[in-house]
């Protein structure tokens, strides 16, 4: 999205619009289609850390548990 609105801008100054560069950043700043996109990288970061967290708790205890299942049945 940022490239396509780059090269609108490009194109803009080129045709020699009266639309300022500050103008136009201004805009681009206050558009909020890329907050949803941060957002669900945040929430997904957020469950990534409870994952993984969650695997290291639980997978020693569980190597643990099958060693000794392992152990007993031989």
């Amino acid at each position: 999205m940022y490239r396509a609105a780059s090269i609108a801008l490009g194109a803009q100054l080129a045709e020699g619009k009266e639309e300022t560069v500050a103008k136009r950043l201004q805009q681009l700043w206050n558009d909020e289609q890329g907050q949803d996109i941060a957002e669900y990288a945040v929430m997904l970061a957020v469950i990534l850390v409870i994952v993984v967290g969650t695997i290291r708790l639980i997978g020693s205890n569980a190597n643990n548990v099958f060693s000794q299942v392992g152990s007993a049945i031989q």
